[in-house]
């Protein structure tokens, strides 16, 4: 592989000494002093990073275009703000690890859920979004005893990818990383062993997909939740960890698997009903979703079938 020029190789090096610098003095903080000032670095980001404000600005007026121009753009700035304090949270380690219990809250109904998904032996299929906070989810499960690995996308700097890597790992989550050789075996050896493979299917992201709805237009989805599940045998359980008050709470529900016998249908009617389940919990709280994103960038063909095209969006819950 052809090495980058020396300009962006220095680029990524003093980007990854500022935040390896800053990780190290935010795990110090306080979690109450880290949420404010996430919330208040987020204002600011929306105030000053005009080109991801109007990303946001135009999906959320894709996804709701029955609220007003005020209604929308205190939503995204809501949801730059919630997206920093999140980001501190984690960012302050030693406070997050000494009370992530009491932080947040798994009632037993949800937590029945999981375990009764992993009593039939086949793994698990942990399904979620870049909802609430993705990585205080992964890391309340691992921390319970509850063996997991996730699925995610190495940083394009390997030194970033091995702090993230580290972290995850000392909240008792492993990583499988997508492009790395062996990933797809490593994938299918968890589930064998009975352990929860998570993985986030709500961006358009360079990775095989189906087109199905999202917020009442059709975007391209991460096929492979529903491969390994309809593959392995795997249980399907989709989960999110939501703000609640100062705190957070975690989401389950297991999703059965559909009735089409053909693979491509089958593959297509589960991604359909993960993609719905993920488009409730955003409107649960949709300041709580990464806006900023441009999930529907890629077009589907035009010969998708109308009733695919037509279909109806979640419901909130």
């Amino acid at each position: 592989m052809e090495r980058p020029p020396l300009t962006k190789r220095l680029k990524r090096y003093l980007r990854y000494l500022l935040i390896a610098g800053m990780l190290r003095l935010l795990q110090f903080l306080p979690l109450g002093m880290a949420r404010t000032l996430g919330m208040t670095l987020g204002g600011w980001a929306y105030a000053f990073a005009a080109r991801e404000r109007q990303k946001a600005l135009k999906s959320l007026a894709r996804a709701f275009p029955e609220k007003t121009g005020a209604e929308r753009d205190a939503l995204a700035r809501d949801a730059f703000r919630h997206l920093a304090a999140a980001a501190l949270e984690v960012a302050s380690a030693r406070a997050l690890d000494a009370g992530l219990e009491s932080l947040v809250s798994w009632p037993d109904e949800d937590r029945r859920v999981l375990e009764a998904a992993l009593a039939k032996g086949k793994g698990v299929v942990f399904v979620s979004g870049h909802v609430g906070n993705w990585e205080l989810l992964a890391r309340r499960v691992a921390r319970a005893g509850y063996p997991s690995q996730s699925i995610a996308k190495e940083t394009s700097d390997p030194r970033l990818t091995a702090l993230v890597e580290d972290f995850r790992a000392k909240g008792g989550v492993r990583s499988i990383w997508r492009g790395q050789e062996g990933a797809a075996r490593a994938m299918l050896r968890a589930l064998r062993s009975g352990e929860i493979l998570g993985i986030l299917i709500d961006q358009d992201t360079r990775v095989q997909s189906v087109f199905v709805p999202f917020f009442g237009e059709l975007a391209a989805t991460p096929r492979a939740a529903a491969d390994l599940a309809l593959r392995t045998g795997a249980a399907v359980v989709v989960g999110f960890c939501q703000r609640d008050g100062q705190g957070y709470r975690l989401t389950m529900e297991e999703v059965p698997p559909p009735d089409a016998t053909e693979r491509e249908a089958a593959v297509q009617a589960l991604t359909a009903a993960l993609s719905q389940r993920i488009e409730a919990a955003i409107r649960r709280a949709p300041e709580q979703w990464v806006w900023m994103h441009q999930r529907w960038k890629t077009r589907p063909p035009q010969d998708v079938p109308p009733a695919l095209a037509g279909a109806p969006s979640a419901p909130a819950r």
